[in-house]
């Protein structure tokens, strides 16, 4: 099958690493656009910016691509698969409408309110006197959501109502001539989990369920990050887990959005937390989540482009269950100098080669560039994501801090606690 990835970060990698370890008769041709140095190890990359529709579509149809697979959030709220679809390609990622799942926190809640989906209650604030009544009304650890998208940083919980009431003055500042909001919640206690299920606008497929690290620092301290590290299995997860939110939270949503005439076709990310009174989604997603889809990928044994243009072409019905390793993964994030601040770029990256020679590990690329001397160098937040894979979570867990142990990046710093402990329930 000739496939296109769009993207360029570590969860495209792991995308474009599932699809070329795959048992195919002949292999796959693989493409990317952009890419990155580590994903041009096992495709053909070409410059053409994610965020130009045309230019996806028509490097799609000059390939003449099977398939289309779009990794990042914003070429989908910008509807870069409807132009994919109109060229008359498969594309695995959901419509600009459909989307808007996570492009607005807003109209997320909106379809889950119409689906009866178990979720935080809300109020969606276009004023500073709403907000401050919001954070009033909710008390502290207050919650505050930009509405629109922020790369996994938009999200502020914080017991300081100084600091909430900051994050959600700085929202409705750049939002202002989007007319956006900013979404105050009530806090949800419990472990958070996130499960990404598969759909081509009417069958629901759950892949295996993971759980991520979002703060900078050891022991769940620091500021929200894209994320840094993540798990799977979830040995200490209710066993029915996956069915009750297939049944209680992504079939639902899925039904709702085919009722109001913008199916969702693609990978809907169920962010949860399983609180004292049960299941909520804290978030939607409308794209595999990162660092997740490094976990959980490399844990799926089903051919991963059988069930991607499956979803494509609305075929999911016709596939049999998803077979899965017995293996655990766990994977941590390499994040540059200043993370999630500013950060420095132009280091050197090395060692990973090294990394990869032990087994059990691969190190997938996000923040990497090459130099004019062909050096590789950060380029980003996030440089690699290393994952190690082993029998079961501690070994997968030592396994990738093995490896990461010899990666070497100037002033580079990483969570030495991703799957060291496991929540109660």
């Amino acid at each position: 099958m000739r496939i296109l990835v769009v993207g360029s970060g570590a969860r495209e990698h792991a995308i474009v690493h599932a699809l070329h370890r795959e048992d195919a008769p002949e292999g796959h041709e693989l493409h990317a656009a952009p890419g990155n140095p580590g994903i041009a190890r096992l495709a053909t990359l070409h410059d053409v910016d994610p965020m130009d529709s045309r230019g996806v579509a028509g490097l799609a149809t000059e390939l003449g691509a099977d398939l289309v697979v779009v990794g990042p959030e914003a070429p989908l709220v910008a509807g870069v698969a409807d132009a994919v679809r109109e060229a008359g390609i498969a594309c695995f990622g959901p419509s600009a409408q459909a989307a808007a799942l996570e492009g607005s926190k807003a109209f997320a809640k909106d379809v889950m309110a119409a689906a009866g989906v178990p979720t935080a209650m809300a109020h969606v604030c276009t004023t500073e006197q709403q907000v401050v009544d919001a954070l009033d009304a909710f008390g502290p650890p207050y919650v505050v959501k930009d509405d629109g998208l922020a790369a996994g940083k938009g999200v502020v919980v914080t017991s300081d109502r100084d600091e909430a009431l900051a994050h959600a003055r700085a929202c409705l500042v750049r939002r202002a001539q989007d007319e956006a909001a900013v979404v105050i919640e009530e806090f949800l206690d419990g472990p958070e989990v996130s499960l990404f299920c598969l759909s081509d606008g009417t069958t629901v497929v759950p892949l295996a369920p993971a759980q991520d690290f979002k703060r900078a620092l050891d022991g769940d301290q620091g500021p929200n990050t894209g994320g840094m590290g993540a798990y799977s299995p979830l040995p200490w997860a209710p066993q029915d887990l996956v069915a009750e939110v297939v049944e209680r939270v992504a079939q639902p949503t899925v039904d709702e959005m085919h009722r109001r005439g913008t199916p969702f076709a693609g990978v809907l990310y169920c962010g949860l937390a399983l609180t004292s009174r049960g299941v909520r989604v804290i978030e939607f997603n409308a794209r595999f989540g990162d660092p997740e889809t490094q976990v959980v990928l490399a844990r799926l044994a089903t051919p991963l482009a059988e069930v991607l243009l499956a979803a494509a072409t609305g075929h999911l019905a016709d596939q049999p269950p998803l077979r899965w390793l017995d293996d655990a993964a766990v994977t941590v994030v390499l994040a540059a100098h200043g993370y999630p601040g500013t950060v420095r770029a132009g280091d050197e990256v090395a060692g990973v080669d090294d990394a990869e020679e032990l087994a059990g590990v691969h190190v997938l690329h996000a923040g990497t560039s090459a130099d004019d001397d062909g050096r590789l160098v950060s380029s980003g937040g996030r440089v690699l994501s290393v994952v190690g894979v082993g029998p079961d979570l501690a070994v997968a867990r030592e396994t990738a801090y093995a490896g990461l142990a010899l990666i070497e990046l100037r002033g580079a710093h990483h969570r030495s606690d991703i799957a060291a402990t496991m929540p109660t329930l």
